[in-house]
């Protein structure tokens, strides 16, 4: 298992191959990058993500270990970026490795909808005219992580 909280930006390409590689005994390697997109408005110039070093780590391992625990799990990486990030940039990236391909899929869902709800970040979009506006929790994402 491998947890990354970083500003700078991750190789995609270079991060699956080697987390496939070191993944022994995986039938099923699931990956997904967010990315970040445009606010509603489409106005957005910046996004700014904000944690609390030390506190955030703890809290990503526990959580992929809980992942690794539940679906049986031969691997998990969770990369997730802070600082300035600008519409395109990758924002996280979750893969998970797994005898079967149901294990690897649910785990990766989990994990995404526990980064997007529960994951001590604080993100702020600065919009183009130079508005500033903390992103607030939506329902449809609370909703996501009460499934598992």
């Amino acid at each position: 298992m491998r947890v990354l909280v970083q500003q700078e930006p991750f190789d995609f390409g270079s991060e699956v191959e080697a987390f496939a590689t070191g993944a022994g005994g995986a039938g099923a390697v699931v990956t997904f990058t967010g990315v970040v997109r445009e606010a509603d408005s489409g106005a957005m110039a910046v996004m700014e993500i904000e944690h609390y070093p030390g506190m955030t780590e703890k809290a990503l391992e526990k959580i992929a270990s809980e992942a690794i625990t539940r679906w049986d799990l031969t691997d998990a990486l969770v990369i997730h970026r802070h600082g300035r990030l600008v519409p395109g940039d990758q924002i996280m990236m979750v893969a998970t490795a797994a005898r079967h391909r149901v294990a690897a899929f649910e785990a990766a869902e989990y994990l995404m909808d526990y980064l997007k709800s529960r994951a001590p970040f604080w993100k702020k979009e600065i919009l183009q005219n130079g508005a500033e506006d903390w992103v607030a929790a939506k329902s449809a994402d609370e909703d996501a992580l009460r499934r598992w």
